[in-house]
């Protein structure tokens, strides 16, 4: 069969004359004209090969002719199979389905929101639903979500692309680590000496020696002294906790370590940032992401300093 020729509103109207045997009744129940549906059965015989219908040797309606009959009940079955699919809301258990969530972000933000999300889902979700974490590039992540390389971005408000939807998650700030018994002492900073001190930076690009507070610090005429460079948030507080640098880092991090290192706030109002959750437009009404998307902003509300 040829089933360029034929659409779904084909089979439903096959359906119902099927089972009216005439074409007046059938046409008024399906709320189209009789000529309409003279036409529609004119295809339908053309698409079958089969007059599917004859004229009734009473001249009362029609009968179904051999080839009508054996496609009434998978016709039928199979119509009101795709109206559950269609009409029935979608689903997901979590704690009976599989999913796998590919998450890409930061190890900042899998530390701070990520290891609560896995705490969380322990108590209600089952086996079937996995977590993997990616290294969020803000150069890619357009492309990845577009290809379904990763289902979730956690990132700040410079990684959400105009196309994203997209939800603040929580607010941040920085402070500055040093070690414990550092020689600098536990007292308040001033900016004199904040800046004068050797810092450890943290470019998730790579490399970097200038990173968003110096950009800051320069319009106040100040310039720290950043001696090293490191490409991840978790090496930073290992570095200072040997060393005599210090490192300012986001303060629901830097408190993930506070039993090595000392936090102090910073000499300066310095501008914090934001956490957002973004995804792909076609991901937005999936049950499951949304499921997903639920938890990690039940996790962001209860995620204090």
């Amino acid at each position: 069969m040829d089933m360029r020729g034929i659409d779904l509103n084909l089979l439903a109207s096959l359906d119902v004359l099927i089972e009216e045997a005439n074409v007046t009744r059938a046409a008024a129940r399906l709320g189209i004209s009789q000529p309409a549906l003279s036409a529609q059965l004119a295809r339908l015989r053309d698409v079958f090969g089969d007059p599917l219908l004859v004229p009734s040797e009473t001249g009362r309606g029609m009968l179904p002719t051999t080839r009508a009959l054996e496609l009434r009940d998978p016709l039928h079955a199979a119509l009101k199979d795709l109206e559950i699919v269609v009409r029935r809301p979608p689903r997901f258990d979590p704690m009976a389905d599989e999913r796998r969530f590919a998450i890409a972000a930061s190890d900042n933000a899998t530390i701070v929101l990520g290891l609560a999300l896995i705490e969380r889902l322990k108590g209600i979700a089952g086996p079937g639903i996995r977590i993997s974490f990616q290294t969020a590039r803000g150069d890619i992540i357009a492309a990845q979500l577009e290809r379904g390389d990763i289902d979730l971005m956690i990132g700040s408000q410079l990684m959400v692309q105009p196309a994203m939807k997209a939800r603040k998650l929580i607010d941040e700030r920085y402070v500055m680590v040093q070690r414990k018994g550092h020689p600098r002492g536990t007292g308040p900073l001033d900016l004199q000496v904040y800046c004068a001190l050797d810092h450890v930076l943290v470019s998730t690009s790579g490399g970097s020696f200038r990173g968003f507070i110096d950009e800051q610090l320069e319009p106040l005429g100040y310039r720290r002294n950043v001696a090293l460079s490191v490409h991840q948030f978790i090496l930073a507080p290992m570095v200072v906790e040997h060393t005599d640098f210090v490192s300012t880092l986001p303060e629901r991090f830097a408190r993930r370590f506070a039993d090595r290192v000392d936090i102090f706030e910073l000499p300066f109002a310095a501008q914090g940032f934001s956490l957002h959750a973004g995804w792909h437009p076609r991901s937005h009404a999936d049950p499951a992401h949304r499921w997903l998307r639920e938890q990690l902003v039940a996790v962001s509300e209860t995620t204090s300093a």
